[in-house]
């Protein structure tokens, strides 16, 4: 894939990830018995849903310009990065075998990856 379509998936799968963090942030301060209104005005949600609508629409416009065989490999580093932000943002808690199995799962984006 030539560099502007790496770098555009890998700005994409962040924006996916980050999205994740908006939507625990989202979910962390609604109250036990939501109503509507809890619901539309959840500044973290809002957020959430924009970032995943504009990674969408960057989503389709890398698949225009790759094939998905290589560029969906990709979105398997949010098994990593999503864990280590709600660590380093969140306080959440990070195993070995998390950093483990993301290792592999960062193998597999490059094996996958390369022709």
């Amino acid at each position: 894939m030539p560099p502007l379509i790496i770098f555009s998936t890998i700005i994409c799968v962040f924006g996916i990830s980050i999205g994740q963090m908006l939507f625990k942030k989202a979910a962390l301060v609604l109250p036990t018995s939501p109503t509507w209104h809890d619901w539309i005005f959840n500044g973290w949600l809002v957020a959430a849903v924009l970032l995943y609508g504009a990674t969408t629409l960057a989503w389709v416009w890398i698949l225009r310009n790759a094939p998905l065989h290589l560029a969906y490999p990709f979105m398997g580093l949010a098994f990593l990065i999503v864990p280590l932000l709600a660590w380093t943002l969140l306080g959440e808690p990070l195993h070995w075998r998390t950093l483990a199995g993301g290792a592999l799962i960062l193998s597999g984006v490059v094996l996958a990856s390369t022709s």
